[in-house]
């Protein structure tokens, strides 16, 4: 968006993530360096500002209620070589919308899931280096922020991008200065399936006879989790009736919560089902 002669950049979180300089090139190749006003991890959003006396175009905003499957996208970036595939178009069709992806913060090819984003799946070409561009309707409006891609030997033509409704609503958070502050419980946990053959947990996995779900490690001291009774070794299997398929599904619902609130667990305790009610706290590090 614009304001006067500033105007507003989206972009995501992991491509401008360690940098120590971000700047943006135009089509006629001026490079403008520009000031991050912040970034959310999770949603892996961040909003660029930049100063320009020249009038530059605005692109307009799309309504994904208004996408159907099979309709047209254009994906705009610059795939690979920054240089010599610059402004590169390919076109595809919506393949679906509101996927839930597991992703993994860090990018180790050793990591684990981490967190879920609810995103748009396309067909059209997303290589390493389109991130953060968009992903356009056939009037050109912009519907989504390329974030990622399926890479595997059986994978071919899956893409995705974050919805540009959540997109800038979170953009619009980061401008205002408002403190993106995840809730908090105050736990330690391991996906089931990570330690379903370990000699520490695999008894009480085969007790429990669950093949997914978040094993509680350990639960901090005067912490959320604690007062609301959630014990070391609890295997937790739903949040308010959403099944919980590990770590990362745990972390998605438990987002779309605020501290303060009141939310319902289901877990698995000595072979039996309790359900806990937990009141979210926050603090600056998330679980």
């Amino acid at each position: 968006k614009k304001e006067a002669n500033k105007y507003y950049i989206l972009t995501n979180h992991h491509v401008i993530d360690g940098g120590n300089k971000v700047t943006v090139t135009f089509t006629n190749g001026d490079v403008i360096e520009t000031t991050v006003i912040g970034s959310d991890q999770y949603a892996d959003i961040a909003v660029l500002l930049m100063e320009s006396k020249e009038e530059l175009q605005v692109a307009e905003i799309g309504n994904n209620n208004k996408m159907r499957v099979g309709d047209t996208t254009f994906a705009v970036g610059t795939p690979l070589d920054a240089k010599a595939y610059s402004w590169s178009v390919t076109r595809g069709i919506l393949s679906g919308k509101d996927r839930m992806v597991e992703v993994s913060l860090d990018n180790s090819i050793n990591s684990s899931n981490d967190y879920v984003m609810k995103v748009l799946q396309t067909d059209a070409a997303i290589n390493s280096g389109n991130s953060g561009g968009p992903l356009c309707n056939s009037n050109g409006e912009v519907i989504g922020i390329t974030s990622l891609k399926l890479v595997s030997s059986g994978v071919e033509g899956m893409g995705f991008a974050i919805p540009i409704e959540d997109a800038t609503n979170k953009a619009e958070q980061i401008i205002k200065g408002e403190v993106v502050e995840y809730p908090y419980i105050g736990i330690a946990m391991i996906d089931v399936t990570r330690a379903y053959n370990s000699y520490q947990y695999g008894a009480l996995i085969q007790s429990a006879n669950i093949t997914s779900g978040v094993i509680v490690n350990s639960v901090e001291k005067n912490s959320p989790a604690a007062k609301g009774k959630i014990e070391t070794n609890d295997i937790i299997t739903k949040i308010d009736g959403k099944e919980v398929k590990n770590v990362a599904y745990l972390r998605y619902y438990l987002y779309q919560h605020k501290a303060g609130d009141t939310i319902k667990f289901t877990v698995i305790r000595d072979g039996k089902t309790k359900e806990l009610s937990v009141t979210l706290g926050t603090n600056k590090q998330t679980t």
